[in-house]
Protein backbone atom coordinates (compact mmCIF):
# COMPACT_ATOMS: atom_id res chain seq x y z
CA UNK A 1 0.00 0.00 0.00
CA UNK A 2 1.04 3.59 -0.54
CA UNK A 3 1.57 6.13 2.21
CA UNK A 4 -2.12 6.99 1.90
CA UNK A 5 -4.22 4.42 3.76
CA UNK A 6 -6.05 1.93 1.54
CA UNK A 7 -4.45 2.99 -1.75
CA UNK A 8 -2.51 0.51 -3.90
CA UNK A 9 1.23 1.19 -3.91
CA UNK A 10 1.52 0.67 -7.67
CA UNK A 11 -1.15 2.07 -9.98
CA UNK A 12 -1.37 2.04 -13.76
CA UNK A 13 -3.31 4.33 -16.08
CA UNK A 14 -3.98 3.48 -19.71
CA UNK A 15 -4.19 6.72 -21.66
CA UNK A 16 -2.54 10.00 -20.79
CA UNK A 17 -5.01 12.50 -22.22
CA UNK A 18 -6.76 15.09 -20.06
CA UNK A 19 -8.62 12.48 -18.02
CA UNK A 20 -5.81 9.95 -17.81
CA UNK A 21 -3.32 12.60 -16.75
CA UNK A 22 -5.75 13.82 -14.11
CA UNK A 23 -6.20 10.31 -12.74
CA UNK A 24 -2.42 9.79 -12.67
CA UNK A 25 -2.04 13.11 -10.83
CA UNK A 26 -4.62 12.08 -8.21
CA UNK A 27 -2.76 8.90 -7.31
CA UNK A 28 0.70 10.49 -7.54
CA UNK A 29 0.03 13.24 -5.02
CA UNK A 30 -1.26 10.62 -2.57
CA UNK A 31 2.00 8.67 -2.60
CA UNK A 32 1.41 5.98 -5.22
CA UNK A 33 3.88 4.87 -7.86
CA UNK A 34 2.08 5.60 -11.13
CA UNK A 35 2.68 4.15 -14.59
CA UNK A 36 0.97 5.80 -17.58
CA UNK A 37 0.95 3.85 -20.85
CA UNK A 38 0.31 5.66 -24.14
CA UNK A 39 0.08 4.56 -27.78
CA UNK A 40 3.39 6.02 -29.03
CA UNK A 41 6.36 8.16 -28.01
CA UNK A 42 4.76 11.48 -28.95
CA UNK A 43 1.62 10.74 -26.96
CA UNK A 44 3.77 9.55 -24.05
CA UNK A 45 5.74 12.80 -24.03
CA UNK A 46 2.52 14.82 -24.09
CA UNK A 47 1.14 12.72 -21.20
CA UNK A 48 4.25 13.41 -19.12
CA UNK A 49 3.88 17.14 -19.73
CA UNK A 50 0.24 17.07 -18.64
CA UNK A 51 0.93 15.17 -15.42
CA UNK A 52 4.00 17.21 -14.50
CA UNK A 53 2.11 20.45 -15.14
CA UNK A 54 -0.78 19.33 -12.92
CA UNK A 55 1.61 18.35 -10.12
CA UNK A 56 3.44 21.68 -10.36
CA UNK A 57 0.14 23.56 -10.04
CA UNK A 58 -0.77 21.50 -6.96
CA UNK A 59 2.55 22.38 -5.35
CA UNK A 60 1.92 26.06 -6.11
CA UNK A 61 -1.41 25.74 -4.31
CA UNK A 62 0.18 24.24 -1.19
CA UNK A 63 0.86 20.54 -1.82
CA UNK A 64 3.86 19.67 0.41
CA UNK A 65 7.18 18.89 -1.28
CA UNK A 66 8.59 19.86 -4.64
CA UNK A 67 7.15 18.78 -8.00
CA UNK A 68 10.15 16.47 -8.42
CA UNK A 69 9.31 14.72 -5.13
CA UNK A 70 6.04 13.57 -6.66
CA UNK A 71 7.00 13.04 -10.30
CA UNK A 72 9.89 10.83 -9.20
CA UNK A 73 7.20 8.16 -8.76
CA UNK A 74 5.90 8.66 -12.32
CA UNK A 75 6.81 6.32 -15.18
CA UNK A 76 5.60 6.82 -18.76
CA UNK A 77 5.65 3.91 -21.20
CA UNK A 78 4.28 2.65 -24.49
CA UNK A 79 4.35 -1.02 -23.44
CA UNK A 80 1.30 -2.80 -21.99
CA UNK A 81 3.61 -5.43 -20.48
CA UNK A 82 4.76 -2.83 -17.94
CA UNK A 83 1.40 -3.20 -16.21
CA UNK A 84 2.50 -6.62 -14.89
CA UNK A 85 3.39 -5.34 -11.40
CA UNK A 86 0.42 -2.98 -10.98
CA UNK A 87 -2.17 -3.64 -8.28
CA UNK A 88 -4.75 -1.43 -9.98
CA UNK A 89 -4.98 -0.24 -13.59
CA UNK A 90 -7.50 2.41 -14.66
CA UNK A 91 -8.38 2.54 -18.36
CA UNK A 92 -8.95 6.10 -19.65
CA UNK A 93 -9.19 5.85 -23.45
CA UNK A 94 -11.90 7.55 -25.59
CA UNK A 95 -15.56 6.47 -25.36
CA UNK A 96 -15.48 4.11 -28.35
CA UNK A 97 -16.75 0.61 -27.65
CA UNK A 98 -14.30 -1.37 -29.78
CA UNK A 99 -11.38 0.70 -28.50
CA UNK A 100 -12.46 0.18 -24.89
CA UNK A 101 -12.75 -3.58 -25.37
CA UNK A 102 -9.43 -4.03 -27.17
CA UNK A 103 -7.66 -1.78 -24.66
CA UNK A 104 -9.07 -3.57 -21.62
CA UNK A 105 -8.26 -6.98 -23.09
CA UNK A 106 -4.75 -5.80 -23.92
CA UNK A 107 -4.16 -4.70 -20.33
CA UNK A 108 -5.81 -7.70 -18.66
CA UNK A 109 -3.55 -10.29 -20.24
CA UNK A 110 -0.54 -8.68 -18.57
CA UNK A 111 -2.01 -8.27 -15.08
CA UNK A 112 -1.12 -10.33 -12.02
CA UNK A 113 -3.84 -12.62 -10.68
CA UNK A 114 -4.87 -10.31 -7.85
CA UNK A 115 -4.81 -7.05 -9.78
CA UNK A 116 -7.94 -4.97 -10.32
CA UNK A 117 -8.87 -3.51 -13.69
CA UNK A 118 -11.07 -0.41 -13.73
CA UNK A 119 -12.67 1.66 -16.47
CA UNK A 120 -13.20 5.41 -16.44
CA UNK A 121 -16.06 5.09 -18.94
CA UNK A 122 -18.73 7.74 -18.45
CA UNK A 123 -21.59 5.90 -20.10
CA UNK A 124 -20.78 2.52 -21.69
CA UNK A 125 -22.16 -0.72 -20.24
CA UNK A 126 -19.82 -1.99 -17.54
CA UNK A 127 -21.46 -5.42 -17.62
CA UNK A 128 -21.00 -5.55 -21.38
CA UNK A 129 -17.32 -4.63 -21.06
CA UNK A 130 -16.88 -7.15 -18.24
CA UNK A 131 -18.32 -9.88 -20.45
CA UNK A 132 -15.36 -9.36 -22.83
CA UNK A 133 -12.82 -10.07 -20.08
CA UNK A 134 -11.32 -13.25 -18.68
CA UNK A 135 -11.70 -12.09 -15.05
CA UNK A 136 -14.86 -9.97 -15.01
CA UNK A 137 -15.19 -10.26 -11.23
CA UNK A 138 -12.01 -8.15 -10.86
CA UNK A 139 -13.43 -5.34 -13.01
CA UNK A 140 -15.16 -2.18 -11.77
CA UNK A 141 -16.01 1.32 -12.93
CA UNK A 142 -14.14 4.29 -11.48
CA UNK A 143 -15.64 7.29 -13.25
CA UNK A 144 -13.52 10.34 -12.45
CA UNK A 145 -14.73 13.83 -13.35
CA UNK A 146 -13.05 16.54 -15.38
CA UNK A 147 -11.01 18.36 -14.20
CA UNK A 148 -9.89 15.56 -11.86
CA UNK A 149 -7.80 17.73 -9.47
CA UNK A 150 -10.74 20.03 -8.73
CA UNK A 151 -13.52 17.43 -8.71
CA UNK A 152 -14.49 15.74 -5.45
CA UNK A 153 -16.69 13.04 -7.01
CA UNK A 154 -15.96 9.55 -8.34
CA UNK A 155 -18.74 7.24 -9.50
CA UNK A 156 -18.10 3.63 -8.49
CA UNK A 157 -19.99 1.62 -11.09
CA UNK A 158 -20.90 -1.99 -10.38
CA UNK A 159 -21.01 -4.46 -13.27
CA UNK A 160 -23.21 -7.51 -12.85
CA UNK A 161 -20.03 -9.58 -12.52
CA UNK A 162 -18.26 -7.33 -9.96
CA UNK A 163 -17.71 -9.00 -6.59
CA UNK A 164 -19.24 -7.10 -3.62
CA UNK A 165 -15.95 -6.94 -1.73
CA UNK A 166 -14.37 -5.08 -4.64
CA UNK A 167 -17.00 -2.34 -4.28
CA UNK A 168 -15.99 -1.88 -0.63
CA UNK A 169 -12.33 -1.74 -1.64
CA UNK A 170 -13.01 0.80 -4.39
CA UNK A 171 -14.93 3.04 -2.00
CA UNK A 172 -11.90 2.96 0.28
CA UNK A 173 -9.65 4.06 -2.59
CA UNK A 174 -11.95 6.98 -3.38
CA UNK A 175 -11.95 8.11 0.25
CA UNK A 176 -8.15 7.83 0.40
CA UNK A 177 -7.95 10.13 -2.65
CA UNK A 178 -9.91 12.73 -0.69
CA UNK A 179 -12.98 12.36 -2.88
CA UNK A 180 -16.55 11.14 -2.38
CA UNK A 181 -17.85 7.89 -3.86
CA UNK A 182 -21.30 7.59 -5.40
CA UNK A 183 -22.10 3.91 -5.96
CA UNK A 184 -24.36 3.13 -8.93
CA UNK A 185 -25.48 -0.03 -10.67
CA UNK A 186 -24.62 -0.47 -14.32
CA UNK A 187 -27.16 1.45 -16.39
CA UNK A 188 -26.81 3.63 -19.51
CA UNK A 189 -25.07 6.85 -18.51
CA UNK A 190 -24.95 5.73 -14.86
CA UNK A 191 -26.21 8.63 -12.69
CA UNK A 192 -24.03 11.62 -13.48
CA UNK A 193 -23.70 11.37 -17.26
CA UNK A 194 -27.39 10.58 -17.70
CA UNK A 195 -28.52 13.61 -15.72
CA UNK A 196 -25.76 15.93 -16.93
CA UNK A 197 -26.34 15.12 -20.58
CA UNK A 198 -30.12 15.47 -20.24
CA UNK A 199 -29.74 19.03 -18.93
CA UNK A 200 -27.06 19.92 -21.49
CA UNK A 201 -29.10 18.64 -24.45
CA UNK A 202 -32.12 20.69 -23.39
CA UNK A 203 -29.89 23.77 -23.01
CA UNK A 204 -28.59 23.18 -26.55
CA UNK A 205 -32.15 22.93 -27.90
CA UNK A 206 -32.93 26.25 -26.23
CA UNK A 207 -29.98 27.90 -27.98
CA UNK A 208 -31.03 26.27 -31.27
CA UNK A 209 -34.60 27.56 -30.86
CA UNK A 210 -33.42 31.07 -29.95
CA UNK A 211 -34.95 30.92 -26.47
CA UNK A 212 -31.88 32.57 -24.93
CA UNK A 213 -28.15 32.93 -25.44
CA UNK A 214 -25.68 30.35 -24.16
CA UNK A 215 -24.45 32.91 -21.63
CA UNK A 216 -27.93 33.57 -20.25
CA UNK A 217 -28.92 29.90 -20.11
CA UNK A 218 -25.79 29.10 -18.14
CA UNK A 219 -26.32 32.10 -15.87
CA UNK A 220 -29.84 30.85 -15.10
CA UNK A 221 -28.47 27.51 -13.87
CA UNK A 222 -25.53 29.02 -11.97
CA UNK A 223 -27.51 31.78 -10.25
CA UNK A 224 -30.90 30.08 -10.02
CA UNK A 225 -29.88 26.52 -9.18
CA UNK A 226 -26.39 27.09 -7.74
CA UNK A 227 -24.65 24.96 -10.36
CA UNK A 228 -20.93 25.82 -10.20
CA UNK A 229 -20.78 25.87 -14.00
CA UNK A 230 -23.59 26.10 -16.53
CA UNK A 231 -24.49 23.10 -18.74
CA UNK A 232 -23.12 24.65 -21.94
CA UNK A 233 -19.79 25.76 -20.47
CA UNK A 234 -19.51 22.31 -18.91
CA UNK A 235 -20.11 20.81 -22.34
CA UNK A 236 -17.29 22.93 -23.74
CA UNK A 237 -14.99 21.70 -20.97
CA UNK A 238 -15.94 18.04 -21.44
CA UNK A 239 -15.78 18.31 -25.24
CA UNK A 240 -18.69 18.53 -27.66
CA UNK A 241 -17.50 15.39 -29.42
CA UNK A 242 -17.51 13.50 -26.13
CA UNK A 243 -21.00 14.75 -25.29
CA UNK A 244 -22.22 13.79 -28.77
CA UNK A 245 -20.89 10.26 -28.38
CA UNK A 246 -22.56 9.85 -25.00
CA UNK A 247 -25.84 11.28 -26.28
CA UNK A 248 -25.86 8.92 -29.27
CA UNK A 249 -25.24 5.95 -26.97
CA UNK A 250 -28.00 7.04 -24.58
CA UNK A 251 -30.38 7.55 -27.50
CA UNK A 252 -29.68 4.01 -28.68
CA UNK A 253 -30.33 2.55 -25.21
CA UNK A 254 -32.87 4.89 -23.58
CA UNK A 255 -34.75 6.37 -26.51
CA UNK A 256 -35.25 9.55 -28.49
CA UNK A 257 -35.34 11.87 -25.47
CA UNK A 258 -31.52 11.73 -25.66
CA UNK A 259 -31.38 12.44 -29.41
CA UNK A 260 -28.58 14.97 -30.03
CA UNK A 261 -29.89 18.31 -31.32
CA UNK A 262 -28.70 19.46 -34.74
CA UNK A 263 -26.70 22.34 -33.27
CA UNK A 264 -24.46 19.84 -31.48
CA UNK A 265 -23.94 17.73 -34.60
CA UNK A 266 -23.16 20.85 -36.66
CA UNK A 267 -20.62 22.18 -34.19
CA UNK A 268 -18.80 18.85 -33.98
CA UNK A 269 -18.78 18.60 -37.79
CA UNK A 270 -17.16 22.06 -37.94
CA UNK A 271 -14.54 21.08 -35.40
CA UNK A 272 -16.01 23.32 -32.70
CA UNK A 273 -15.30 20.88 -29.87
CA UNK A 274 -15.14 23.30 -26.95
CA UNK A 275 -12.17 24.40 -24.89
CA UNK A 276 -9.74 21.97 -26.51
CA UNK A 277 -10.38 23.43 -29.99
CA UNK A 278 -10.78 27.05 -28.87
CA UNK A 279 -14.48 27.30 -29.65
CA UNK A 280 -17.69 25.52 -28.74
CA UNK A 281 -20.72 27.25 -27.29
CA UNK A 282 -18.21 29.81 -25.99
CA UNK A 283 -14.99 31.35 -27.33
CA UNK A 284 -11.96 29.94 -25.48
CA UNK A 285 -9.25 31.71 -27.50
Amino acid sequence: MSSATNLPARVGVLGGGRMGAGIAHAFLIHGCEVLVVERDDDAAAAARDRVESAVAKSVERGLPGSPADHTARLVISTNYADFADRELVVEAVPEIWDLKVSSLQGVEKHLAAGAVLASNTSSLSMSGLAAELVRPHKFIGLHFFNPVPASTLIEVVIAEQTRPELVTTAKGWVEALGKTAVVVKDAPGFASSRLGVAIALEAMRMVQEGVASAEDIDAAMVLGYKHPTGPLRTTDIVGLDVRLGIAEYLESTLGERFAPPQILRDKVARGELGRKSGKGFFDWT
